[in-house]
């Protein structure tokens, strides 16, 4: 294949290219996104681990959803417009640049919260900006280039600038915490109008369904990495508190197998297939996916909470530090098959794999309040993406998309 040195033409992909995979770029553009994951999940787990979990709660959902957001606006736009020329790599770079930025302002974000001050959402504010410098001019491009798609780039474009705008002046009035708070709601439902008004009342992008579920199992192994992370903090506990051991050995083979299962039960269930019949889920499907990439990171600072207890570094009780575990696990699993059949269509399967799902979690409570050693009930608690990926495997893969 020869390398491609001159610009493109930006004129739109073809939708039905097959089965289309993410770029080296895109690839590329992801890592990013590891260290932000990173950091946010241990500012979760820290916070968690003082008892302060107003602060690491909402603080968390603030900054991921700031992050996941901006991997949104990309991954749909690449869908649609990537040429991978000179310009449109540059514009990536740029990007990435204000995702950094944007990891270099979450510890105010979370610190902020918990002085029940004004949200500090400057840095965050100035990478976003940052990231549209970047991907504001390809929507431009596009409208230029492409008669098309001409009102849908500028509806996009103009709809960043508006809500960037909005950022700005949340982050720099100067608001209580409350009032905050409700700003930003009012800016994320300026985010989710853009995009739904371009496709819906103007001219779809010809974005492809397969490129977009498989960039979005990418994202999911991204935020599933905080996973591996808290797996090897939980390790590191054990071992300097008691050496090797059995106990070591389940522990840790129980904390990479739970991220392992969690990956597993999302690739199994083919989405792309089904988005590809049913374009106009693609919103829905889209946006509720949102929850279930931030229950991902936040499993993994579960994990690394459970490495605190381990260490006495928490006084939270044993209850509470399941609790973090198991309530963004709870939304992994019920979230994931609830989104597949929502693409597919009912099945009698549904029912079974939400309660294979869900029914680990509540046993490991239930044990648990019955006074059963905290790690019996994460080991309990991590069967839970492990049972519904099993029904699927045994049903056969395609009894799931069939119905």
């Amino acid at each position: 294949m020869p390398v491609r040195t001159q610009v493109q033409r930006m004129v739109g992909r073809d939708p039905v290219e097959g089965d289309r995979a993410g770029s080296g770029l895109e690839v590329f553009y992801d890592l990013i996104f590891v260290v932000l994951f990173s950091v946010a999940g241990v500012q979760l787990s820290d916070y968690l681990g003082d008892g302060k979990v107003f602060a690491g709660v909402v603080g968390y959902v603030l900054v991921t959803f700031a992050a996941i957001w901006a991997w949104i606006n990309f991954a749909w736009f690449a869908s649609a417009f990537d040429t991978d020329d000179p310009w449109f790599r540059l514009s990536v770079l740029v990007q990435m640049v204000g995702v950094a930025v944007m990891a270099v302002g979450i510890p105010p974000v979370f610190a902020s919260i918990d002085a029940e001050a004004h949200v500090d959402l400057k840095v965050i504010a100035f990478g976003y900006m940052v990231m549209r410098l970047g991907l504001v001019p390809q929507w431009l491009r596009a409208a230029r280039q492409s008669k098309e798609c001409r009102s849908t780039a500028l509806t996009y474009a103009a709809a960043c600038a508006i809500a960037q705008l909005g950022w700005i002046v949340v982050a720099l009035a100067p608001m209580g915490l409350r009032l905050t708070l409700a700003a930003i709601a009012v800016c994320v439902l300026v985010e989710f109008l853009g995009p739904f008004i371009a496709e819906n009342f103007v001219r779809p992008t010809p974005w492809n369904p397969f490129h977009i579920t498989e960039r979005y199992s990418t994202l999911i192994v991204i935020t599933l990495g905080e996973g591996v992370v808290g797996t090897v903090a939980v390790l590191q506990a054990q071992i300097a508190r008691t050496g090797w051991s059995v106990q070591t050995a389940v522990l840790g083979v129980t904390a990479l197998g739970l991220t392992f299962a969690m990956w597993w039960l999302y690739t199994v269930m083919p989405n792309g297939r089904h988005l590809a019949e049913r374009r106009s889920r693609c919103f829905v499907w889209g946006y509720a996916s949102i929850p279930v990439f931030m229950s991902c990171a936040a499993v993994g600072a579960g994990m690394h909470l459970i490495a605190m207890w381990v260490e006495g570094q928490t006084h939270d009780s044993q209850m509470m530090v399941l609790l973090a575990l198991a309530i963004p696990l709870a939304i992994f699993t019920s979230g994931a098959v609830a989104l597949h059949f929502y693409l597919a269509g009912p099945s009698r399967l549904q029912v079974a794999l939400l309660l294979a799902g869900l029914v680990p979690i509540a046993v490991a409570v239930a044990v648990m309040a019955a006074g059963s050693p905290l790690l019996v009930a994460v080991v309990v608690a991590a069967l839970a993406p492990v049972l519904p990926t099993m029904i699927i495997e045994f049903n056969g893969r395609l009894a799931v998309a069939e119905g």
